[in-house]
Formats: C-alpha cells, sequence, structure tokens
C-alpha cells in the first residue's frame, strides 16, 4: 500500500524554502524560542525581497566570529536551556502545584504525628525487667 503524501500549501513550500536559504534566520527561530507562525506571518506582510530579511543572508565571517564561537555556543546553550524551562513553565497550573504542595504538607504532618505517637507509647511501656526468679538462693 502506498502512503498517501502530506502535500503542504504553496506559501507555506515557499517559507520553507525561503528558511532553508537563511541559516541565521533558522538558527534565530530555534535560539530564541519564538514560533514559526511569527515568522511565516511577517514573512507573508512583509515579502521575501524587505529589508527587514537581509541580516540573515549570510554569516558573518569577516568580523572575526571565529574567536567568539566556543563562548557563543556555551551562551546559545544557556539561552536554550533556559527557553525550554520557560516553555514548559507556561504549561504549568500554579493553582494545581500548590495544592498538591498543601496536600503533601499534609501527608508530611500526619507522618511526623504518627511518628511521635510510636515514640510515646514506646517510652511509656515499662521496661523489661527480669523474669521472677522462684528458685531464689
Amino acid at each position: 500500500m502506498e502512503k498517501e503524501e502530506h502535500k503542504l500549501h504553496p506559501s507555506v513550500t515557499s517559507f520553507k524554502n525561503f528558511i532553508n536559504e537563511k541559516p541565521l534566520l533558522l538558527r534565530e527561530i530555534r535560539k530564541n524560542g519564538r514560533s514559526w507562525q511569527d515568522y511565516y506571518e511577517k514573512w507573508v506582510l512583509l515579502g521575501e525581497e524587505d529589508p527587514y530579511w537581509q541580516k540573515y543572508d549570510k554569516e558573518d565571517t569577516d568580523n572575526g566570529s571565529n574567536s567568539k564561537e566556543p563562548k557563543d555556543k556555551s551562551e546559545s546553550k544557556n539561552f536554550e536551556l533556559i527557553n525550554q524551562i520557560m516553555k514548559l513553565t507556561e504549561n504549568i497550573d500554579i493553582n494545581k502545584i500548590q495544592g498538591q504542595v498543601a496536600n503533601l504538607s499534609k501527608t508530611i504532618g500526619a507522618v511526623q504525628e504518627l511518628v511521635d505517637q510510636f515514640q510515646q507509647s514506646k517510652k511509656q511501656q515499662p521496661q523489661k525487667s527480669q523474669p521472677f526468679n522462684w528458685f531464689q538462693d
């Protein structure tokens, strides 16, 4: 059986080709965490020939960017990590977490009470004395 290919809208295909021609733009989209939709809408409104896109034409190799490369890589990794954390936190329901923390706190309190009761009951039990010896000398 042949799989039916999912065909993209021609404008989406054109945008894809446009992005592939601009490696700096592709890198920025991945680095800053903004959605592809934002850039697609800008591309549709401005067009491919707009001066806005010129800064993404070619990589800057004339200004000695090779000397900064290790620093840029570590900074970009940190930036990507922060972006990933921000994306994860966007979907977090604070009220739900607060409720779960409250439940956990109650559970810990209950466990502490049980431990205290166990320790008190252990102290109240008479210590084992030696058994009565009927045959004392």
